[in-house]
């Protein structure tokens, strides 16, 4: 533990790259095995199951730094995490503790089938064990939240460096549903056979934004162009005679759409697509919004009557893996033939889709199909070098992604709430309305697009302008206008105004605009009936 814990302040109060990796890759040598797995799994998401309930943690740690549980409840949203404000309210301990991070954590899987008092007394005894950061990594632990600055592409830069072996190779090692449970550190990162676990999807090939459009770019001919479609991005695999389908978070959701098991009748064995999960009805020639495919996400099981009014296909639009082999070294183009090769004989009624190519002749062509993306149910356009080989993770240069400009709405402010961490002194939680006739009716909230000092200055503004309070909720004079930007609109029987919105944020604070000014219910309906 005290390793890991100084590997975890190494790596939270270091801002330089190099550092992390370099700390990273100090430890992948020198800890014991079970202790570096568990470490790549604890930065890769793979957390022990919480033991305890924060209730009871916050009770138990204010009675050991011998404080009221109030005085306990108002230090918590200032300091913004729990498994901090513990750890900064308890008595000093310079005592050293030097039992290993698996064993820590073993100890604390433990407490999920014992009675309280006993998980009380261990959780008593660890903070008495453990001093400065190893106590607050031990909370973090408990509390389920170790977030640090750790990616992926830095975790296997770090690993690379630590077994010569290549970034690609361990980025793919470390994709799929593995667990400390039931691999090694050796079956993990080092066996020869690692990559023959048949559901393991491949890393993702990520885009960058363009912001500036297509102009800057070389030879069109150099280029390849397609919709950047407004679904769930996935991998289907094919191998073993089953079939696996992997969310870019790297989420396995084979149950949530099992429209998809058909591809094993329709493709060959040893077929890995890359793809966006859409809802497309057989009778239509554009996919539905994003909207529709909101009910299927986050079902574990999926009703009969919701298959029939949202059926999902995969919109192919890469070929990864074909007959077996890994063909992620192909250039684009020819993994493009191929997976056209691979879809010419899908019947109409197929679970997989080919995702169009759009053709043009000179980059400023490309304008005209993004104008109108939104009509085809796009994000915009995806633009990708035709010589380029399927990379894990972000390269700039090769992909690029050019979405459309958001949709936007004049919105009066009228509740205010304080956010958390570092901004839990300020109010950055807002709540918006337009007008609806003479009156204001709450449409959407945002809590990000300003600066700090933007932030400051509203935060001063809300405190001398309450009317009411509603717990943590301020209800403020309505006069401040901002523009909201978003991605999606929808209908919402969940919101007094009818509408939600997806991805808003504060585009900017309008101080040229008085709130008469503000946009109306009316427009946002027209807005519905355009792009809902």
């Amino acid at each position: 533990m005290r390793d890991f814990a100084a590997l975890f302040e190494t790596i939270d109060q270091s801002t330089k790259t190099t550092n992390k990796v370099k700390a990273l890759a100090r430890y992948f040598q020198e800890a014991d095995p079970q202790d570096r797995l568990w470490t790549i799994a604890l930065f890769s998401g793979r957390r022990p199951k919480r033991a305890v309930t924060t209730a009871k943690l916050r009770e138990w740690g204010a009675e050991a730094a011998s404080i009221p549980l109030w005085l306990f409840e108002e230090c918590y949203p200032v300091v913004g995490d729990l498994a901090e404000t513990i750890a900064l309210i308890l008595p000093s301990n310079s005592t050293t503790n030097t039992d290993s991070l698996s064993l820590w954590i073993r100890s604390l899987r433990n407490m999920n089938n014992v009675e309280e008092p006993t998980q009380k007394n261990f959780i008593l005894n660890a903070w008495a064990q453990l001093g400065g950061t190893e106590r607050f990594v031990f909370n973090k632990l408990i509390t389920g939240g170790m977030r640090v600055g750790v990616s992926q592409k830095l975790m296997t830069r770090a690993l690379a460096q630590a077994t010569g072996r290549s970034e690609a190779e361990l980025a793919h090692r470390l994709m799929g549903n593995w667990h400390p449970d039931d691999t090694t550190w050796h079956e993990l990162v080092e066996a020869e056979d690692a990559s023959a676990d048949a559901s393991r999807p491949y890393p993702f090939h990520l885009a960058h934004a363009l912001e500036d459009g297509p102009e800057g770019l070389d030879d069109p001919a150099n280029w390849r162009a397609e919709w950047k479609w407004d679904g769930i991005r996935g991998q289907l695999i094919l191998r073993g005679g089953t079939h696996f389908v992997w969310s870019r978070g790297e989420e396995l959701m084979t149950d949530r759409f099992p429209e998809l098991a058909r591809a094993v009748d329709d493709l060959p064995d040893g077929t890995v697509l890359d793809g966006e999960l859409l809802v497309w009805r057989t009778a239509k020639p554009t996919p539905e919004s994003f909207n529709t495919l909101q009910p299927r996400i986050g079902r574990k099981t999926v009703p009969r009557k919701l298959l029939k009014d949202a059926p999902v296909v995969l919109h192919a639009y890469d070929l990864l893996e074909w007959q077996g082999e890994d063909i992620r070294h192909l250039p684009f183009a020819q993994r493009r033939d191929l997976l056209e090769t691979a879809c010419a004989g899908l019947p109409p009624e197929a679970a997989v889709k080919l995702s169009p190519q759009l053709p043009f002749t000179a980059l400023n062509d490309l304008h005209r199909y993004r104008d109108r993306a939104r009509s085809a149910q796009a994000e915009g356009l995806m633009l990708k070098r035709a010589d380029s080989p399927y990379l894990a993770g972000r390269k700039k240069g090769d992909w690029w992604k050019w979405k459309l400009a958001p949709l936007t709405i004049d919105a009066v402010m009228i509740y205010a709430q304080a956010g958390s961490g570092r901004r839990a002194t300020l109010f950055t939680d807002y709540t918006f309305a337009v007008w609806d006739g003479d009156a204001l009716v709450t449409f959407t909230k945002a809590y990000s697009g300003l600066t700090d000092k933007e932030f400051r200055e509203i935060t001063a503004w809300v405190r001398k302008n309450t009317l009411q309070r509603f717990g943590p909720v301020r209800q403020v004079a309505p006069h401040h206008v901002f523009e909201i930007a978003f991605e999606g609109i929808q209908a919402s029987p969940r919101h007094k105004s009818g509408i939600a919105l997806r991805f808003p944020r504060m585009l900017r604070w309008r101080h040229d605009k008085p709130m008469s000014e503000a946009n109306t219910l009316d427009d946002l309906k027209e807005l519905l009936r355009l792009y809902g």
